[in-house]
């Protein structure tokens, strides 16, 4: 240890002390782990987990261990020294994360979990004290209490932090997967988007009483070789009625829930796997999780515009409250006429006449095909996005805005649309 110079503590653990240090030789700086215990014999120390675990995992989301010394019969770990740790982060930070960063973090730990399930091991201490973070760039750390998938039951009754321990562990269950890791992939998810544990239990009990009050009670199916799955009936002889992810994370996404949902799942089997996660629409702002007919996306945008689900039919009245795009099926409307646009190349619309006088105003694309009369059933009702508006004296307006979509013809999608973009007063509204 002659070679390295003690800078300041990090950290201090269960197992050991974290220290930032320098190589003298190098001047690199590094983090110097103590471990707390004494070892008489090396082979002790390379059998450690967190040792057999990082000499086979190399990703870069994942911490790389440099050296072990041992000295006097005590052990050093010398680790790449990281800035900050994700719980820090979260602690300073004057406000909430945006989901672009969220979904950046997120997915360097999962692709980093993906190579740590797919070499045989799993952590089972996710935690965000546990995430290092410099840049732009999160590492897992701390493999303290990794265990290799073939490692025989029964497993330790004590596995991560209570807030991110998951249910099968809480219950006790003789073995349990690399499902512990999801469950706290999806609390630590969860607690980006608000910066405050989703399950903060200040006991096992508690901890199981929260997240019954967010996920409401489990199939007891799920829980075979649970050992105290008595704890879990005493807290459920009373109806509890889980809660709205949506009203606890009110600034996530319909996909950021979805996802939430499926990671903290009472049943480890329904969790998906690290690479799933990578999949999911989360991860792809193109896919969208489809919305439950007649749920409605409300998004609070402080001064600017509420946004809301509206369904307008298409027709010919000007409405006051109409601010810019309709995106409109409604071939039945009477008196549709063939008009030509010339911008560069001819195009054929279809269009309603009250609209021609705004046409210089207004933005079309012909989504009908020109021979229109092969449309020959009508669709009574309307696919459309439209920006509305309601009185507020402080800007003259506020506004709303929203994507509705009642029946129609099975087909029509296969068949081109007609949009229209028309005008409005700037000064009455944004």
């Amino acid at each position: 240890m002659e070679r390295y110079t003690i800078l300041n503590e990090l950290g201090d653990g269960t197992c050991g002390t974290v220290y930032k240090a320098v190589n003298n030789e190098t001047l690199e700086i590094v983090a110097v782990k103590k471990m707390k215990r004494k070892y008489y014999y090396w082979e002790e120390c390379v059998n450690l987990r967190e040792v057999k675990s990082l000499r086979k995992l190399n990703h870069p989301n994942i911490i790389k261990l440099l050296e072990i010394v041992r000295q006097n019969n005590e052990l050093f770990f010398i680790f790449e020294h990281m800035e900050h740790n994700l719980y820090q982060i979260m602690k300073d930070r004057q406000k909430s994360f945006s989901e672009e960063e969220i979904r950046a973090l997120m997915s360097q730990v999962l692709q980093g979990l993906a190579h740590v399930h797919k070499h045989g091991y799993f952590h089972r201490d996710l935690k965000p004290e546990n995430l290092l973070v410099t840049n732009n760039t999160i590492k897992i750390a701390d493999f303290g209490l990794a265990r290799e998938f073939t490692s025989m039951p029964p497993f330790t009754d004590y596995v991560s932090t209570r807030w991110y321990r998951a249910p099968e562990v809480l219950l006790q269950s003789s073995s349990y997967t690399p499902a512990v890791d999801m469950w706290a992939v999806g609390a630590i998810l969860a607690e980006l988007f608000t910066s405050c544990p989703i399950f903060p239990g200040e006991s096992e009990i508690d901890q199981l009483y929260k997240i019954c009050c967010v996920l409401g009670a489990p199939d007891w199916n799920a829980f075979p070789v649970a050992t105290n799955i008595s704890r879990l009936v005493d807290i459920t002889h009373s109806e509890i009625i889980p809660a709205d992810l949506s009203n606890i994370i009110p600034n996530a996404s319909l996909e950021a829930i979805d996802l939430i949902k499926q990671l903290c799942s009472w049943d480890p089997l329904e969790r998906p796997t690290a690479d799933q996660c990578l999949q999911h629409p989360f991860f792809h702002v193109a896919k969208r999780v489809p919305r439950p007919p007649g749920d409605t996306l409300q998004l609070s945008l402080g001064s600017e515009p509420n946004l809301e689900l509206n369904l307008w039919d298409f027709g010919t009245s000007k409405d006051d409250c109409f601010l810019g795009l309709t995106l409109a099926v409604k071939p039945s409307a009477p008196n549709l006429e063939m008009v030509h646009k010339n911008q560069g190349t001819e195009e054929e619309l279809m269009l309603h006449p009250d609209f021609l006088d705004r046409s210089q105003q207004s933005v079309f694309w012909s989504l009908f095909p020109s021979n229109h009369n092969v449309i020959t059933t009508p669709a009574e009702t309307s696919l459309s996005l439209s920006f509305s508006s309601v009185p507020n004296p402080s800007i003259g307006g506020s506004q709303s805005a929203g994507f509705g979509m009642g029946s129609y013809q099975s087909n029509i999608l296969d068949r081109p649309l007609l949009t229209t973009s028309s005008s409005f007063q700037q000064a009455h509204y944004l």
